[in-house]
């Protein structure tokens, strides 16, 4: 895991994804303060995730695909955000090669409850 120090002001997109081309794992955490954690995810080949135990927004860095949320499935593309509740089966599908989305989560464990 990579994680950026907590005091910085700026983190860019190319910084984020050359430092992610050089680990094994296809995400690397950025930045973490309180109950925000800040990755960019960029998977090779097919997306394998699993649900996750905090609500997440994705904003789609670049490249285009569909995604899948439960029963829904969508087209997005560079610049859209999408959000997923906590424990909700999501993942993307059919990617570019240049997919790279940043992920934030939120919030407590199980997410926000409504």
């Amino acid at each position: 895991m990579t994680t950026i120090p907590n005091d910085v002001l700026h983190i860019s997109e190319a910084e984020a994804s050359g430092l992610l081309s050089k680990l094994p794992l296809p995400f690397s955490v950025l930045f973490e303060r309180g109950d925000v954690s800040i990755e960019l995810y960029a998977p090779r080949g097919s997306d394998k995730q699993s649900p996750h135990t905090r609500d997440e927004l994705y904003i789609i860095a670049s490249g285009s695909g569909t995604f899948r949320r439960a029963d829904h499935v969508l087209e997005f593309s560079s610049g859209d955000l999408l959000f997923v509740p906590a424990h909700v089966d999501h993942r993307f599908e059919s990617f570019s090669d240049d997919f790279r989305t940043w992920v934030i989560f939120f919030g407590p464990e199980g997410g926000v409850q409504t």
